[in-house]
């Protein structure tokens, strides 16, 4: 699974075109030797635009992770139902591949050769969208916000039509490094992370803060739900603090594991795992038949510190997270809407308000230019960037705490950063409502 680059080789050996050496011109287009044409509107029509995307309906990550794209699709249900964008609907179309690299490369050959998309819009996941990035970039599709915080989507020499979404691993653990030094000063810290660049870029984060505190790093493999060796060995070296990089099935299986033995450190989430609707849900259905049956989510999930960039369900206050569970409520799939139902969702507007800006003229050259030039106002209160060669996404991340209850504290307001070992400051940002972001007709 760590191993990308030889499997990006083999792709970009196995599907690419033959590529000639050509110049081109325009802000995010092709450079090092493309035959690629993006003055095309392929996908497009005078009412319609389609889009596609790759997202693990079935398989270990879709406990997780299915109400993304059922979070997207609500919002460009409601976005249809305003007269579409600059006269054409939005026509989202999701092909599962069970979080399988293998899969995603067939899916994605689907979506561009038959589909033909115009363009790939949040396909989801470090190991699956890898496999698909060099052949997305050479085929000319503009590869919009994928769903994974890995660094590899910031490259705009190597891979100039990908734009990130997600704060960057490195970044988000920086910020949380940071807090943790400043709030558990001596305490023993413990890291469990996904085995694959999850895990590797979020220590780089960590570890810039966190040095002589770190006594346990333990990784889980997404294919094998049994944490008990990492949970017991994060407590025989006496990890006060637990750093959880992982996604939401593994934050409850570890939570589990912890209150199975007795273990009860402070846990310190990630925004890939911390959705915490989502884990209500995983930690009843894992607890069914076991001694545990019957305890409330509460109990694992009370005081758990969750670093966030996008509006969060829990928040009352929060014009988007309102506007978001009304849209969910009339648009949606039904069954409670969850922050990862939100992550699609901002996703979607965000999306909206790129394609509206690429103007009634649609073409891939005009959706890059677009977003080279997009002056972001929302709905995230995080700073985003996707353009001047950076393609990193939101800059930062905030923090809360999880009450008992289902509330949540906001412990630190946004803060941002870069990849590398730049400062960590507050961000000077204020997002706009849905009642001014103009993102449909």
């Amino acid at each position: 699974m760590r191993n990308r680059s030889g499997t990006r080789a083999a792709l970009a050996a196995s599907l690419a075109l033959t590529m000639l050496a050509t110049a081109c011109t325009g802000a995010g287009e092709v450079t090092e030797g493309s035959e690629v044409d993006l003055n095309v509107s392929t996908g497009v029509t005078d009412d319609a635009v389609v889009i596609g995307s790759h997202q693990p309906l079935t398989g270990p990550a879709a406990p997780g992770y299915l109400a993304v794209s059922q979070g997207a699709r609500a919002v460009f249900e409601y976005v249809n139902a305003q007269g579409g964008v600059n006269g054409r609907e939005i026509d989202y179309r999701v092909e599962d591949d069970a979080y399988d690299p293998a899969r995603t490369i067939d899916v994605t050959r689907q979506l561009v050769i038959e589909d033909e998309i115009f363009a790939m819009v949040g396909g989801l996941g470090t190991p699956t969208h890898s496999s698909v990035l060099d052949y997305l970039n050479e085929e000319g599709v503009p590869d919009v916000f994928p769903s994974s915080g890995a660094l590899a989507w910031n490259n705009p020499d190597e891979h100039p039509l990908t734009y990130g979404w997600q704060t960057d691993y490195t970044k988000e653990a920086k910020i949380q490094g940071e807090y943790i030094a400043a709030n558990f000063p001596d305490q023993s810290v413990g890291y469990l992370f996904q085995n694959d660049d999850v895990g590797e870029d979020s220590q780089t984060g960590l570890d810039q803060y966190l040095g002589d505190e770190v006594v346990a790093r333990e990784h889980y493999e997404s294919e094998v739900p049994d944490l008990s060796a990492q949970i017991a060995e994060l407590e025989r070296t006496g990890a006060e603090v637990v750093v959880c990089s992982c996604i939401p099935a593994f934050v409850a299986l570890g939570m589990l594991e912890a209150a199975s033995i007795g273990y009860e450190p402070q846990w310190v989430v990630s925004s890939i795992g911390g959705d915490t609707a989502t884990l209500q849900g995983l930690l009843a259905e894992f607890t069914q038949d076991t001694d545990a049956e019957g305890v409330p989510a509460d109990e694992f999930l009370e005081g758990m510190l969750i670093t966030s960039y996008m509006p969060r369900v829990e928040d009352e206050d929060d014009e988007w997270a309102r506007f978001f569970i009304d849209v969910y409520e009339e648009y949606g799939e039904g069954g409670t809407i969850t922050n990862t139902h939100v992550f699609g969702m901002t996703q979607a507007v965000m999306f909206a308000q790129a394609l509206r800006s690429a103007g009634e003229d649609l073409t891939r050259q005009s959706l890059v230019d677009a977003l080279e030039s997009q002056e972001w106002q929302g709905p995230s209160p995080v700073p985003f960037a996707s353009g001047d060669g950076d393609h990193g996404g939101h800059q930062g991340v905030y923090v809360v705490r999880y009450e008992s209850g289902g509330s949540i504290e906001m412990v630190q307001e946004p803060r941002v950063t870069d990849r590398e070992g730049g400062p960590i400051e507050e961000a000077d940002f204020t997002a706009l409502g849905p009642d001014e972001l103009v993102f449909h007709d």
